[in-house]
């Protein structure tokens, strides 16, 4: 049986972060957070790491990449464009933004033919998410049973702004019942002082409890995500292609595959602490986490 695959999305442009946060460092000798998700990876059992990047970004990524991973993982890139007539849509569109994360994991339709992991590369999931979700590629996915990593929201907060996370409602069996892309969530002080956290829709603020189930974009697929997000991804063109900040998030495929009974999410819970770097004043924190799972054994001192 083929090993799964991680797949990493990094062609973000990194717009509140301020730079390449993608090859930025944060361990004690420059390891990026990449490097920390493959390293996770490879000992949990995936045999293959695909970068979804832009192309401007490839010698950038090969030079910080190719050579501390060979013959430790199998390594491709792919490239996130706004070319978009390999995805079936003839109309031509200037954006400077690229089409979001759905259309990042379709890129990779010809590089993938085996089960595979959805990561982003700015965020530290852990050791235990990979290890949970390699178990599930190798022992339990079908095109009709996919997964992702659950994550309480209180767990995955920035001090320093609005996060977005895919908000999770779960049924009792433990499999997603829908997931909607929240893109304002973030910390407010009521008036009695207490901290709290709301995500903001139209204008409103709704409350969020701590514990809610959020995706952070650690996702388990089979090669079949491609066709349908493929199949939905022209119908949002034509429905969206004339606002320039419009994105193809990758929570609503799954989101509509549950609701038209073709496969199943498991919401895969983890014991992991998430931390990320969605600004530059999260960095120092990062470092501080990293330094400390080092100190504990989690993590050699040099990776590679």
């Amino acid at each position: 049986m083929s090993k799964p695959t991680l797949l990493i999305l990094a062609a973000g442009m990194a717009s509140r972060y301020g730079s390449l946060k993608q090859i930025d460092g944060f361990g004690p000798h420059g390891e990026t957070i990449i490097d920390y998700s493959i390293y996770d990876a490879i000992r949990a059992g995936f045999g293959k790491v695909v970068f979804i990047i832009r192309e401007e970004f490839l010698e950038k990524m090969r030079a910080v990449f190719d050579e501390k991973l060979r013959g430790k993982i199998e390594v491709d890139y792919a490239f996130q464009s706004f070319d978009l007539t390999k995805f079936g849509v003839d109309r031509v569109i200037e954006r400077t933004k690229p089409w979001g994360t759905a259309h990042a994991v379709m890129s990779a339709k010809d590089h993938i033919s085996e089960p595979f992991c959805v990561i982003n590369a700015d965020d530290f999931y852990g050791k235990d998410a990979f290890e949970k979700m390699a178990a599930f590629l190798r022992d339990e996915v079908t095109d009709d049973k996919m997964a992702l990593m659950g994550f309480k929201v209180g767990n995955t907060m920035s001090d320093y702004g609005y996060v977005s996370r895919g908000v999770c409602d779960v049924d009792g069996e433990g499999n997603m019942a829908s997931v909607t892309e929240r893109t304002n969530i973030y910390y407010v002080t009521d008036d009695a002082g207490n901290k709290k956290i709301v995500y903001e829709e139209g204008g409103e603020q709704h409350d969020l409890d701590p514990d809610t189930r959020v995706s952070m974009n650690f996702w388990g697929f089979t090669p079949r995500i491609f066709k349908v997000a493929q199949s939905m991804f022209a119908k949002f063109v034509e429905e969206n292609g004339d606002n320039p900040k419009s994105e193809f998030f990758i929570p609503s495929v799954p989101d509509y595959m549950v609701k038209n009974n073709m496969a199943s999410f498991r919401v895969i819970p983890t014991s992991s602490k998430w931390f990320g770097v969605t600004y530059k004043e999260d960095k120092p924190i990062v470092q501080e986490s990293i330094s400390n799972l080092v100190k504990e054994g989690v993590y050699p001192e040099k990776l590679f």
